[in-house]
C-alpha cells in the first residue's frame, strides 16, 4: 500500500530532526545543539494513533547558490516538498519569526500541499509570543509544541488526521516478493557511496560532491531490482577512531555501525585508485564481527588503467589481507557511470543466499570425517583431542557446534583448518563463519 508522505521542513536548527524522532518513536536521526547538521532527506514509516505515512527528515532550508553544498542540501529539502502530501512547516517560537522564515513559507505555499503550523520549542508555555507572530506567516493557525518533551502531540495527530489522504484500510498490506534484502553500503569518506546509490535509484535522491563527509546519518531507501525488494542503507564515511574529533563525525560513524547491525549484506565500497587502506581492513574487520553478508566493491574503476592485471592483483591481495572472509566478491564499478551495479548486484544476492545456507547433520559429519582423517587433530599433554560429532546450530552466518574431548585445548591452527574446510567443502565464500567447541564432561576426571 503507499502511504501518504509527511515532509517536515523549516529553518535550520528549529527542532525538525527531534520531532522526526519523536514521531518515528526511535533516535533515528543525529540531533545537535549546531544548525545544519541535517544533509540528506532521512525518511521513516510510522503508525501514529491509527494513522500510517511515510515521514521525511530535511535539511534547514537557507538562500544558497545552488553549486554550493548548502544549495544542493536546499534541492533535496524542495524535492521533499513537492512530493509531499502535507509538509510540517516548523518554526522557533521562542526566536519567533525571522526575515528568512517568509520567502520559505511563500515556497511551501506555492508548492499546494497542505500545512501544518508547528511552533516548536513551547514547552511550559514559552514561546508563545512567537507562536502568536507566526500567524503573519499565513500558514494557518499554529501548533504550541514541544518536540523535545512531547507538548502538543495530541493537537498534532488531530490535524494530521484531517489532513492526511484517506488510505484503503482493507488493503492487503502483505507484500508477496516478501521482504526486502537489507544492504548497508560503507566504506571510508569520499569512495563513492552516495553516488553509487544515486546511480541505482535512476535519481540524485543523496547529496554529493568533492566535498569528503557530506552523509552523516545513515539513510535508509527502497528500491527495486529484478523484481526483489532492496532496503538499501546510505552511511557515512569511516575514518580512523584516532583522526575522529567531531562530535557529529563520531555520531554519524557510530550511526553507520548501527546500519551494519541491521544489515543483511554489507557492501565495503573502496576507491579503486588508493585501495586496500588500513582503513578499509579495519571496516572489513567490522562486518565479520558482526556476523555480516560481504561483498567488496571496487568503486572509480574507469580511473584506473590495465585493468584486467590490476584485477587479478588485487583479487590476490583480498586473499592475503583478509583471510577470514576467504573468497569475498570482489566487484569493479563506476558508481558515477553507472558500469558493473547489475554484477555487484548478483554478487549481493548471492553473498545473501550463502549467508543463509543451512546443512544438514548427515552431511557435516561426513565432512568432519573426512577432514580430521585427512589432517588429525593434534595431541595435549599426550592425549588425542578427539572431535566425535558436529551439527550446524543457526545460519545467517553459518553457526557449527564440534562435540568431544579437550576441544578447549584446541589450537587456533586447527580451528583455522576446520573452518576453511568447511569454506570449501561447501561453498560458503565470503561469509562469516562460527565455530563453537563443546567439551563433553568427563565423570571420571577428579580435576
Amino acid at each position: 500500500m503507499e502511504l501518504p508522505t509527511v515532509a517536515i521542513v523549516g529553518r535550520p536548527n528549529v527542532g525538525k530532526s527531534t520531532l522526526f524522532n519523536r514521531l518515528v518513536g526511535k533516535k533515528l536521526a543525529l540531533v545537535d545543539d549546531r544548525p545544519g547538521v541535517t544533509r540528506d532527506r532521512r525518511e521513516g514509516d510510522i503508525a501514529f494513533g491509527g494513522l500510517n505515512f511515510r515521514i521525511i527528515d530535511t535539511a534547514g532550508l537557507e538562500e544558497a547558490d545552488s553549486a554550493t553544498l548548502l544549495g544542493r542540501m536546499r534541492m533535496q529539502t524542495e524535492a521533499a516538498i513537492l512530493e509531499a502530501d502535507v509538509v510540517l512547516f516548523v518554526i522557533d517560537a521562542r526566536a519567533g519569526i525571522l526575515p528568512a522564515d517568509q520567502p520559505f513559507a511563500e515556497l511551501v505555499r506555492r508548492a499546494g500541499c497542505k500545512v501544518i503550523l508547528i511552533a516548536n520549542k513551547a514547552e511550559g508555555g514559552a514561546g508563545m509570543a512567537g507562536a502568536y507572530e507566526s500567524f503573519r506567516l499565513g500558514l494557518g493557525d499554529p501548533i504550541p509544541f514541544s518536540a523535545e518533551h512531547g507538548e502538543g502531540i495530541g493537537e498534532l495527530h488531530e490535524a494530521l488526521k484531517e489532513a492526511l489522504p484517506e488510505t484503503d484500510e482493507d488493503e492487503d498490506d502483505d507484500d508477496p516478493r516478501g521482504k526486502p534484502l537489507k544492504v548497508a553500503i560503507v566504506g571510508r569518506p569520499n569512495a563513492g557511496k552516495s553516488t553509487l546509490i544515486n546511480r541505482m535509484l535512476g535519481e540524485d535522491r543523496l547529496l554529493v560532491g568533492p566535498e569528503a563527509g557530506i552523509t552523516r546519518d545513515s539513510i535508509s531507501l527502497d528500491w527495486e531490482w529484478r523484481g526483489r525488494r532492496i532496503k538499501l542503507h546510505d552511511t557515512a564515511g569511516m575514518r580512523r577512531r584516532a583522526r575522529i574529533e567531531d562530535k557529529l563525525e563520531k555520531l554519524a560513524v557510530s550511526d553507520g555501525i548501527r546500519a551494519v547491525r541491521f544489515a543483511e549484506v554489507v557492501v565495503v565500497l573502496l576507491d579503486a585508485t588508493i585501495p586496500f587502506e588500513k582503513q578499509d581492513l579495519t571496516i572489513v574487520d567490522l562486518v565479520e564481527s558482526e556476523g555480516r553478508s560481504l561483498v567488496i566493491a571496487l568503486n572509480k574503476w574507469d580511473l584506473v588503467a590495465d585493468q584486467p592485471g590490476l584485477l587479478k592483483s588485487l583479487r590476490e591481495d583480498c586473499t592475503r589481507l583478509l583471510p577470514q572472509v576467504r573468497g569475498v566478491a570482489v566487484v569493479p564499478l563506476s558508481g558515477l557511470a553507472g558500469d558493473g551495479v547489475d554484477k555487484l548486484m548478483q554478487a549481493v544476492v548471492q553473498a545473501a543466499e550463502v549467508w543463509d545456507t543451512r546443512i544438514s547433520t548427515s552431511r557435516i559429519n561426513d565432512w568432519l570425517s573426512e577432514a580430521t582423517q585427512r589432517n588429525p587433530p593434534p595431541a595435549v599433554s599426550g592425549r588425542r583431542i578427539k572431535i566425535r560429532y558436529a551439527t550446524q546450530v543457526k545460519s545467517r552466518p553459518p553457526h557449527f557446534a564440534l562435540f568431544g574431548n579437550q576441544l578447549n585445548a584446541m589450537p587456533k591452527s586447527y580451528t583455522r583448518y576446520l573452518t576453511n574446510s568447511l569454506r570449501e567443502a561447501f561453498a560458503l565464500p565470503g561469509t562469516p563463519i562460527r565455530l563453537s567447541l563443546r567439551t563433553s564432561s568427563n565423570p571420571f576426571d577428579k580435576g
